[in-house]
């Protein structure tokens, strides 16, 4: 059978995409059934209904950051490399880090037609100060406006690393609509106006269409229309490519290596970037009960595990080395510590070695072959989330690995939001997990956001993001000064081996694997997708701004 036949019959019988792609409003095109060269179809996830929300303060916003609303600049956060202008041109730190002054882009509008100006900045930065929006960097900043093309933003402190987070990932909204928005952190927004290269053109629960501006300060979009779909599950996304009825994907899908060869016309790329983790409820001084509060138990569990079979049999080999003090191998290989024992963490396991670890504290093997001291097993509860199949493969192999060196891991299967519970609450022992990176390619955010003390709480109060439950007053301090210092300092470098080598030592994060990030992608299409050698954005539809450079770099290929 041919590919073009096989193309139809598989469109017909799958039934993958809504029928609202099928009769798109963006026009016609002369395959039937197919969406026209300029529209690029993107399935980002969703198996149910869309709820109208485009707000980019919202948690439950469905698109907008980037494409609608834009930042002030885009940072790279899966490479090194100089910041994008967007809506600012340019910045300066002033007064050793407690000043930022910001130049604006000139003659920028708003899709209503209303001109930008410093103060939609102002209104957008005195939102987060205020606490009226989610505030993710603690921004206590006071802005003013200096012209119409300029703010200043002074702050108590040197506030160096809260740049990215302020100028990359703030997306500004436009004060003579948002002044009259009752909770503009949560409030729904179905009619955005914004200053982006895309405007809302079309929506109904099953798609919606995101159409090129054609006042956009840049230049029009090449790719007219953006039109996001549902599909049945993820499970049906490869059917969908198969098919040729999606543009996009960033998960997995069967065979994920011979993507070029089994889907006609399409490419992939894997990116390491998020870590996957055994996270620990880690400190017994904060409340924290079981066996995994000993650091000879977590060490043993980092040495035995074999890291090669786990990314052969639950990640198809898309996950890669991670490193135990947590910068990523290669993004961050400048940050590293030489001071670590092992520059990553070891990809085969040692038996051997977790035995004698656990026999030199004092553990002894029961009958069952399970390590115990003071009368108590070394066995432990994992938790993980019921949708994530791939993670749940990974523990099932584990928990064989491990027995190995005496200890006993019971895999448990929660509901998301079950696991989130128990981990900001500190019921759990083991969670297997994945630790998210910040806003600019740095380790200090991962450091601040899953190892800062301040982020975390006694077990039964509700913990920030350090769930751990991990404090170490010389990490707290080490990373309080890499807060004040500029990036450039080369003074960074001691407390990021201050951190890393605590960190290696008592691994409340036990190091898995560095997760890849895959998308699948239409080349046929479309030119002017990432690839490893100009990775210009992390590719990945649910990052943003990075989902909004990947669009406006585009370039429809025709007929």
């Amino acid at each position: 059978m041919s590919q073009h036949v096989r193309r139809r019959v598989r469109t017909a019988a799958v039934g993958a995409v809504s029928v609202g792609l099928l009769a798109s409003a963006c026009g016609g095109s002369d395959d039937e059934g197919a969406a026209p060269p300029d529209t690029l179809v993107v399935y980002a996830g969703q198996a149910g209904d869309y709820q109208s929300n485009f707000n980019p303060f919202s948690p439950s916003s469905i698109e907008g950051p980037g494409t609608i609303f834009e930042p002030l600049f885009f940072y790279n956060v899966a490479a090194q490399g100089s910041m994008v202008p967007r809506l600012g041109t340019e910045y300066e730190w002033r007064r050793g880090g407690t000043e930022l002054v910001i130049t604006l882009q000139e003659d920028v509008t708003w899709s209503d037609g209303e001109p930008f100006t410093a103060d939609d900045v102002k209104f957008t930065f005195d939102l987060l100060a205020s606490g009226a929006v989610p505030n993710p960097s603690g921004f206590a900043g006071e802005t003013t406006v200096d012209d119409a093309t300029r703010v200043r933003v002074t702050f108590p402190d040197p506030s160096f690393m809260e740049g990215p987070q302020l100028l990359g990932r703030t997306y500004i909204v436009p004060e003579h609509l948002w002044s009259a928005i009752a909770d503009p952190g949560a409030d729904p927004v179905t009619e955005p106006v914004g200053t982006g290269p895309y405007v809302l053109s079309d929506f109904a629960p099953d798609a919606f269409v995101l159409a090129a501006n054609p006042e956009y300060w840049d230049g029009e979009p090449a790719v007219t229309n953006v039109r996001y779909v549902t599909l049945s599950g993820d499970d049906t996304a490869a059917d969908a490519l198969d098919s040729g009825d999606i543009d996009v994907y960033t998960g997995p899908v069967p065979d994920i290596a011979n993507v070029e060869s089994d889907y006609d016309g399409y490419k992939a790329i894997t990116v390491p970037m998020n870590q996957i983790v055994l996270a620990a409820c880690s400190d017994a001084d904060l409340g924290c009960e079981g066996p995994q509060t000993d650091p000879v138990v977590r060490q043993s569990l980092y040495i035995a595990m074999d890291r090669e079979e786990l990314n052969s049999l639950a990640y198809q080999n898309t996950a890669s080395e991670i490193s135990p003090g947590f910068a990523l191998p290669e993004r961050d290989a400048a940050y590293i510590s030489a001071g670590l024992n092992n520059r990553v963490a070891p990809m085969s396991s040692n038996v051997a070695q977790a035995e004698n670890g656990m026999e030199d504290s004092d553990y002894t093997r029961g009958e069952d072959g399970i390590f115990e001291k003071d009368g108590r097993r070394v066995s432990l509860t994992v938790s993980v989330a019921s949708d994530q199949a791939e993670h749940i493969t990974a523990l099932e192999a584990l928990a064989e690995q491990v027995r190995a060196a005496g200890i006993e891991l019971v895999v448990q299967e929660v509901a998301p939001h079950e696991l989130a519970q128990a981990r900001t609450d500190g019921d759990f022992q083991l969670a297997l997990d994945t630790l998210a990176q910040g806003p600019y390619p740095d380790p200090y955010y991962l450091y601040r956001t899953y190892f800062d003390s301040e982020n975390t709480a006694e077990v039964g109060t509700p913990a920030g993001t350090n769930y751990a439950r991990y404090a170490n007053p010389a990490v707290d301090e080490a990373i309080e000064e890499l807060s004040r210092l500029d990036p450039l300092s080369p003074e960074r470098q001691q407390h990021y081996n201050t951190i890393q080598n605590a960190l290696e030592q008592q691994l409340p994060y036990i190091p898995v694997l560095t997760e890849g990030t895959t998308t699948e992608f239409n080349v046929d299409k479309f030119s002017g997708w990432p690839t490893r050698v100009y990775l210009f954005a992390f590719p990945a539809l649910w990052s943003h701004p990075d989902q909004a450079q990947i669009f406006a770099n585009l370039v429809p290929n025709g007929e």
